[in-house]
């Protein structure tokens, strides 16, 4: 039941984190939004690290492996607020929905993974079909839509490649340890980037945007991070994998329903190819894996 409840509150989270991104912005401005949101995260995380009496490593692996996530919260978070202004929210769960097809792709370039077969070719083919359809309909809204569109593409890439370079790392941190020392890396950076972009406290912080930052800082980044590595602990990693399935379903209809976001037939079918995509690529993960196990069964 626990696990249950931690598996739906993951969608929940994952679900309205989007929205809570845009609406954080659309007030005191994107830059003051996502700084914000990580110093209000790394100030709930140093207590449970102190409470924990958890000691953050600092040598060479541990150093590397904040810089690699880092490259996440810092630059795939800053380019997903910054493309938040021009595009719906249901869009960045969308298209983040390709994130497990790039970190494969990485992870056959980088790591040697052989993870690169005709079917992983035909859904990262349905994958980019899927995000041209976007794309095209960003065009028909506005440049600066489809300007959006590459810039969570962008962050994609990022978080994928920090995953990849977190695994080739192989510091074996505990969870909470590289995210708190990923933020102690990228808070300063965040810190630098507002003072030097904006620099500017604003005068007043709609409510909206002021819940949303808190609600993304307090709980989407703590809570959220903690369910998610409590779930994976339990649970398949194939099931978890689900997850990304669900979210950009539900990010659309949230998008749509709370924030008058648009939902036609275009938006419809690229969202249903990256989610076909998706679903073809869990599924050649999974037949892998079983073809592996059975034949080490075999030679056993």
């Amino acid at each position: 039941m626990r696990i249950f409840l931690a598996f739906c509150t993951i969608i929940m989270l994952w679900s309205t984190t989007p929205l809570a991104i845009k609406w954080s912005g659309e007030g005191p401005g994107f830059l003051f939004g996502v700084t914000a949101r990580m110093v209000i995260g790394l100030a709930c995380l140093l207590p449970v690290i102190l409470l924990a009496r958890r000691k953050l490593p600092i040598d060479r692996k541990a150093w590397l492996t904040y810089l690699a996530i880092a490259v996440q919260i810092y630059g795939a978070m800053l380019s997903v607020y910054w493309a938040a202004q021009f595009i719906p929210s249901g869009w960045i769960s969308v298209i983040f929905g390709l994130t497990p097809m790039l970190t494969a792709l990485l992870s056959a370039l980088w790591l040697s993974e052989r993870s690169l077969g005709i079917l992983q070719f035909i859904s990262y083919a349905l994958g980019l079909a899927g995000l041209f359809v976007m794309f095209g309909t960003a065009l028909d809204i506005s440049r600066d839509a489809a300007m959006g569109i590459g810039g969570v593409t962008l962050a994609s890439f990022l978080q994928s490649a920090s995953s990849v370079l977190v695994k080739r790392i192989g510091a074996a941190l505990p969870s909470v340890t590289q995210v708190t020392g990923g933020l102690l890396v990228a808070v300063p950076l965040y810190l630098l980037t507002w003072y030097r972009g904006d620099g500017v406290w604003p005068d007043t912080i709609p409510v909206q945007s002021l819940l949303s930052i808190v609600y993304l800082g307090a709980i989407a980044t703590t809570i959220g991070f903690a369910l998610y590595y409590y779930v994976l602990t339990h649970v398949p990693a194939t099931k978890v994998a689900l997850i990304t399935l669900v979210t950009p379903v539900m990010s659309l209809l949230i998008g749509n329903a709370i924030n008058s976001e648009p939902l036609n037939e275009k938006i419809l079918i690229g969202a249903s190819l990256i989610m076909g995509a998706l679903l073809l690529h869990q599924y050649t993960s999974l037949l892998g894996r079983k073809v592996k196990k059975g034949n080490a069964m075999t030679r056993a």
